[in-house]
């Protein structure tokens, strides 16, 4: 199973101690996390912005993409058009964001969506 992950799953350990990779794991158990060039640009620019959690938050995610994630490239150069790209294209199985504007497009786009269920756990919403 192929999951690209959005900007706002990334920055999860840091803002929501969600252990990312291990709930993907009891999720899913097997599958590859994929990751847009747009949304490690996002990243790298919101961990520049500044400290605080967010910019701690931007940079785990930012290493955890290009660490743990297959870099892909799309046409769009916006983090949520690429990951609806992604869905549309049928180049991914999910997504996992906590953005709902951008969990209602990829819905749209009939693929599932892995989000936040809870405090720390994740859980698919199905099309």
């Amino acid at each position: 199973m192929r999951v690209a992950l959005d900007t706002s799953g990334l920055m999860m350990p840091v803002e929501l101690d969600v252990r990312l990779f291990d709930e993907l794991e009891r999720l899913l158990e097997d599958y590859t996390a994929i990751v847009p060039e747009a949304v490690v640009e996002e990243l790298r620019e919101l961990s520049a912005g500044g400290g605080g959690i967010e910019g701690t938050a931007a940079s785990v995610g930012h290493d955890l993409a290009v660490e743990r994630c297959q870099r892909v490239d799309t046409d769009a150069s916006y983090a949520d058009d690429a990951l609806v790209e992604l869905a549309r294209e049928s180049r991914v199985d999910a997504v996992v964001t906590n953005d709902r504007p951008l969990r209602d497009r990829v819905l749209d786009a009939s693929v599932p969506v892995i989000a936040l269920r809870g405090t720390n756990k994740l859980d698919i919403t199905r099309p």
